[in-house]
């Protein structure tokens, strides 16, 4: 599950609950979604290396 919403300054913003601290920004919905897979990448990435 991914919350999103508009951002007050302009742009969207999304985070994902089930990973704390994963969050992000973009000014276009295409560089929202861009920058959220990359988001979601690098927080997993952060907690295999914890897992090993």
């Amino acid at each position: 599950m991914v919350g999103y919403a508009n951002a007050n300054e302009g742009g969207y913003w999304a985070e994902v609950p089930a990973i704390p601290g994963c969050a992000t920004e973009g000014d276009s919905w295409g560089e929202l979604i861009s920058n959220l897979h990359e988001a979601i990448e690098g927080c997993l990435s952060i907690v295999c290396k914890n897992i090993n």
